[in-house]
């Protein structure tokens, strides 16, 4: 009851957790929080841990004792008798060992499956803020469009420009629309997966703060270093090889069979005597089954978990590598784009709009510089959300938190 009434309140704070309301503004450092305290596939892990708790409690139970009745037609009549079983070798101790193994076990794969969903937010959060810069950059174009859409009515208005200026600068305008149109429906999708992780209203829309170029890259020692240290799935695979090992020890323990101890009180054997009583003791003889095989089984299972840890220690360190390698890259190229690409776009952009508005050049050619501009913008931003898939593929690959 204790324990149902812990579930129960856990129960009752995870709910409350699932309907609290998004805040205004919305931090990566306070998603990752809120993944892990509301995120159903994490609370669905951690309840995982019940059931282990509540197997510890049974790998404790000792062997119960049996009583009997017996009432015959010879002497003596009656028998009232019990069996107590002996448990032997440390047997129990071995039980709950075990249990504590496997506990270990499935709270090592909460933190794996934690690792696994912050890799998860950070990809979908830095992905809701390449569409709100998409979506901003298409706002940016389309009102771009309409100044050339309106230059080129008044040059012909004036006469200084024909007919078919006018139409294609209006087309130029009805595509930046669509363009608009779609970054909004993009930026929508982002967040509603952004929201599903984070257990808020998929219609919540709090302010994303960090920056889109924003985190740090570790040095590749230092990356190499906590991951070997603080890998979830190392964790893991580290706690399996312990409880392969007190399986061993279980295992072995069980090759010594357990006695039973029996006393029986006899009444009504007339003429003889009428009260009477017999001890006994039974223990099984390991003849034909010894366990050894048992515990040869046990052993390898160890040798493999082993041979499975060492095996993804070394990928470990190499993914880590080629992680980190890709998300230096990444970052070179969100620099280049900031530092020189974007602005000479920019200024681009501008001249382009004012030698057009001035007559010096035709509207074919701002329209080139306006596609030139949305291409460039457009990679600018792919480029800064390239940069934070990497990251988030480096801190998979970790499977620890990037510091």
């Amino acid at each position: 009851m204790r324990r149902l009434s812990q579930v129960s309140l856990a129960v009752g704070l995870a709910s409350a957790t699932l309907h609290a309301q998004a805040p205004a503004a919305l931090s990566l450092s306070d998603a990752l929080a809120r993944a892990a305290d509301a995120n159903r596939t994490v609370l669905a892990a951690r309840m995982a841990r019940a059931v282990d708790a509540a197997g510890i409690d049974a790998a404790g139970q000792r062997p119960n004792p049996e009583i009997s009745i017996e009432n015959e037609r010879e002497t003596p009549r009656w028998a009232f008798g019990g069996t107590l079983p002996l448990e032997l070798s440390g047997k129990r101790g071995r039980r709950i060992d075990v249990a504590n193994a496997t506990l270990a076990v499935t709270e090592a794969e909460t933190a794996r499956v934690i690792a696994d969903v912050r890799a998860d937010v950070r990809r979908a959060y830095f992905e809701a803020v390449a569409a709100s810069r998409e979506v901003q950059a298409a706002r940016d174009l389309e009102k771009i469009a309409a100044q050339a859409r309106d230059a080129a009515r008044e040059r012909f208005q004036t006469g200084a420009a024909p007919r078919l200026d006018a139409l294609q600068s209006q087309l130029a305008l009805s595509e930046a629309q669509n363009e608009s149109a779609a970054a909004d429906g993009a930026l929508i999708a982002a967040r509603t997966e952004l929201n599903t992780l984070l257990a808020y209203p998929v219609d919540a829309a709090p302010e994303l703060s960090d920056a889109l170029d924003s985190g740090v890259l570790p040095t590749i020692s230092a990356a190499v270093e906590q991951a070997l240290t603080g890998n979830a799935e190392l964790l893991v695979l580290t706690r399996q090889v312990e409880e392969a090992q007190a399986r061993v020890a279980l295992a072995k323990a069980m090759r010594h069979p357990d006695p039973s101890v029996s006393a029986t009180v006899t009444w009504d054997a007339q003429p003889e005597f009428t009260t009477g009583w017999r001890f006994g003791g039974t223990i099984a003889l390991p003849i034909f089954t010894t366990g050894r095989a048992d515990v040869a089984v046990a052993a390898a299972v160890v040798s493999r978990a082993i041979a499975d840890r060492d095996a993804r220690t070394a990928q470990v360190s190499g993914a880590v590598a080629a992680a980190l390698a890709r998300a230096d890259a990444a970052r070179q190229a969100v620099l280049r784009y900031e530092n020189d690409v974007l602005p000479a776009s920019l200024q681009v952009e501008a001249m382009a709009q004012e030698s057009y508005t001035s007559g010096l050049t035709g509207l074919p050619a701002l329209l080139q510089t306006l596609q030139a501009a949305r291409e460039v913008r457009q990679r600018s931003v792919k480029a800064a959300l390239d940069y934070q898939i990497a990251l988030a593929d480096l801190e998979r690959a970790m499977g620890t938190p990037l510091k």
